[in-house]
């Protein structure tokens, strides 16, 4: 995989489509409940629709265009402070282990910020180790509760950072 053939760029309609038979797959392969977690989500399935909303985006990493991974920034549900969630951060084993986490996720750090988001909140579960080892080393803390109201009850790890 060469650097030259990675982009990350902003989700378009023509995407929907292979970025929920992504984050399904992995999802599947990671062995996460369907019900109470992203996999039930009805947003999988209009996912540029779902973030054509105020102060949310949603990027994908496209390799010779097939998407491998992807994440998004969007508004805390039930949330009145200025605090964003990072969801649906998911990438196909292939784009693992190269670095493009840590790309992904400055690029929505920084969009939350340009978005005026002081914070940023995102759930996850506790056997999914490389996610959460990227999360902490890009400045997520654990918290001891949730946030919000995302709806993904089956999610037990919940973290913070500021932005």
């Amino acid at each position: 995989m060469s650097k030259a053939a990675i982009l990350i760029r902003e989700i378009k309609t023509e995407d929907d489509a292979q970025v929920a038979k992504v984050i399904r797959a992995v999802l599947i392969e990671m062995g996460v409940p369907k019900v109470g977690t992203a996999y039930a989500d009805k947003a999988l399935d209009e996912m540029t629709a779902t973030y054509s909303k105020n102060n949310a985006t949603y990027f994908v990493i496209e390799e010779h265009g097939k998407i491998i991974g992807g994440a998004g920034i969007a508004q805390l549900e039930n949330c009145d402070d200025l605090i964003c969630e990072l969801q649906k951060m998911y990438f196909l084993p292939k784009a693992r282990g190269k670095g493009l986490g840590t790309r992904l996720m400055e690029v929505c750090l920084e969009k939350a910020r340009a978005f005026g988001f002081e914070k940023c909140y995102l759930e996850t579960l506790p056997y999914m180790k490389a996610a959460t080892k990227l999360y902490a080393k890009s400045g997520f803390r654990p918290l001891e509760g949730p946030l919000g109201d995302t709806g993904h009850y089956s999610c037990n790890v919940w973290m913070l950072k500021s932005l």
